[in-house]
C-alpha cells in the first residue's frame, strides 16, 4: 500500500514507459502542503471507495446476468436448452424481478467486494512475507522488468529453506484473502439466490448460531470459488506474466489481455464451485409436499412444508454425479455463463481504475488541504 501511495506523488519520467497499474497516473502536486503518509492515506481511501462505488454499480446493473448465472449452476436447470431455461426462471416473475432480491446486505457486499478484497490480499501477503522473511509476490512495476537471474547459491539446504517458506506463504495468503470475501459476500449472495423472506425462515427453521447466520449457508464452496480467483488474479497472472511473457511485449495493454484470459481459464475451474454452492443451497432446502419455506397459510396447507436441512456436500456431490454426471459441475453454458457476468465489471474495471478515478485526485487533495491547512491555522492562534 505504501508502495502504491509513494508511486502516486513521484513525478512523471521522460521515458515513454507506460504507468504502472497501481499507480496509474503520475502527479507533481504544486504548493505540497499535506504531510506524505497524509496524503498517501488520502489517495488509498479515495481510490477505494471509487472502485467500490464502480463495483456496486455495475453488479446492480447486470443483476440479471448474475441471476442467470446462478441458476444456470443450480440443480434447477437440466437437460437441454440450459441456457434458456435460466432465462425463463430469471424472468419468471417480471422484467425486474432480478433487481426485487437485492438489499442493503448485497449493496454492503459489493462495496467491500471491490473495495477492500485487493488490499486484503496484498495485507496478507506482506505479512506472511515479512514474518516467513520471503519475498512478496511481484506487483505493480515489477511485472515490466525482466524475469530475475536464476540463483546461483550453493547453500542448497538454504534454498530448499527458502523455497518452502515461499510456497506456504503462496498458498496461505489466497487462502486467507478468499475466505475473509466469503465472510463479507457470501450471506448477501445467498440472499440474492433465495430471496430474503425465505432466507429468514431457512435460518429461523434451522436455529443456526450468529457465526454461521453471518457467514451463511453453503460458505465452504463460496470461500472455495473465492480463493481459486484470488490465485488466479493475484498470484498466477502476475507470476507467469513477470516470468514467461515475451519481455518486448510487455505492457499495460498485454498485461490487461493476459489477465483476463487467465480469468477465463480460472473461471473454468471455479465454476465447479460456483456449482457446488448453488447446487448445495437447492439441497439445504427439501420438499415435502411442494409448498415454500415460511409460506402462508394462504398459500399452503399444514401438510405441504418445504423442511430446510443443514448441508452435506457428499450427499450433493454424490446425488448430482448420479442425476447429471460430470455436467452438474461443468458444461460449456455453465462456464459461459459465468463468464458474462464477470466479464462487464471486470473488463471495465482497469479502464475506469486507470482513467476515470485520477480524474478526481487532485479536487480531493485540494480539499484536504485546506482543510489540514485551516486546521493548521486554527492549531497555531490556540498556541499563540
Amino acid at each position: 500500500m505504501d508502495k502504491v501511495a509513494q508511486e502516486t506523488i513521484t513525478p512523471p519520467s521522460s521515458s515513454p514507459a507506460q504507468p504502472s497499474a497501481t499507480s496509474p497516473h503520475h502527479h507533481h502536486h504544486d504548493d505540497l502542503l499535506l504531510p506524505t503518509e497524509l496524503q498517501n492515506s488520502i489517495l488509498v481511501a479515495y481510490r477505494s471507495i471509487g472502485i467500490g462505488t464502480f463495483g456496486v454499480v455495475m453488479r446492480f446493473v447486470g443483476m440479471p446476468l448474475e441471476k442467470i448465472a446462478l441458476f444456470m449452476n443450480s440443480s434447477q436447470v437440466t437437460g437441454k436448452h440450459q441456457f434458456a431455461q435460466s432465462i425463463k426462471l430469471t424472468f419468471q416473475k417480471g422484467m425486474l424481478s432480478p433487481y426485487k432480491v437485492v438489499g442493503p446486505a448485497s449493496l454492503v457486499a459489493w462495496f467491500m467486494q471491490y473495495s477492500v478484497m485487493g488490499l486484503a490480499f496484498q495485507f496478507f501477503d506482506h505479512a506472511l512475507s515479512k514474518a516467513l522473511g520471503v519475498a512478496p509476490v511481484y506487483y505493480g512495476d515489477e511485472l515490466m522488468e525482466p524475469p530475475p537471474p536464476p540463483s546461483s547459491s550453493t547453500n542448497h539446504n538454504h534454498d530448499a529453506t527458502h523455497q518452502i517458506k515461499s510456497i506456504t506463504k503462496t498458498i496461505l495468503a489466497p487462502i486467507l484473502a478468499g475466505s475473509l470475501e466469503s465472510t463479507v459476500a457470501n450471506r448477501a449472495e445467498v440472499q440474492r439466490y433465495y430471496g430474503p423472506t425465505k432466507l429468514t425462515a431457512i435460518e429461523s427453521h434451522l436455529k443456526w448460531n450468529p457465526a454461521a447466520r453471518f457467514c451463511g449457508p453453503a460458505f465452504l464452496s463460496n470461500a472455495m470459488r473465492n480463493v481459486i480467483m484470488c490465485n488466479t488474479s493475484f498470484i498466477l497472472t502476475p507470476i507467469t506474466y513477470k516470468l514467461y511473457y515475451p519481455q518486448e511485449r510487455k505492457s499495460q495493454g498485454s498485461l490487461f489481455w493476459f489477465g483476463m484470459g487467465m480469468n477465463f481459464v480460472g473461471n473454468a475451474v471455479a465454476i465447479t464451485q460456483q456449482a457446488l454452492w448453488g447446487r448445495a443451497l437447492d439441497y439445504a432446502v427439501y420438499a415435502d409436499g411442494g409448498a415454500v419455506v415460511g409460506a402462508s397459510a394462504n398459500t399452503s396447507t399444514a401438510t405441504t412444508t418445504q423442511v430446510a436441512r443443514n448441508i452435506s456436500y457428499s450427499q450433493v456431490i454424490k446425488s448430482s454425479l448420479q442425476k447429471d454426471g460430470i455436467a452438474a459441475f461443468f458444461t460449456v453454458p455453465k462456464w459461459a455463463s459465468r463468464i458474462l457476468m464477470n466479464a462487464p465489471v471486470q473488463g471495465s474495471l482497469p479502464w475506469f481504475y486507470n482513467n476515470v478515478l485520477p480524474l478526481g485526485e487532485d479536487s480531493v487533495l485540494g480539499v484536504a488541504r485546506t482543510l489540514y491547512g485551516d486546521d493548521g491555522k486554527k492549531n497555531n492562534c490556540a498556541i499563540s
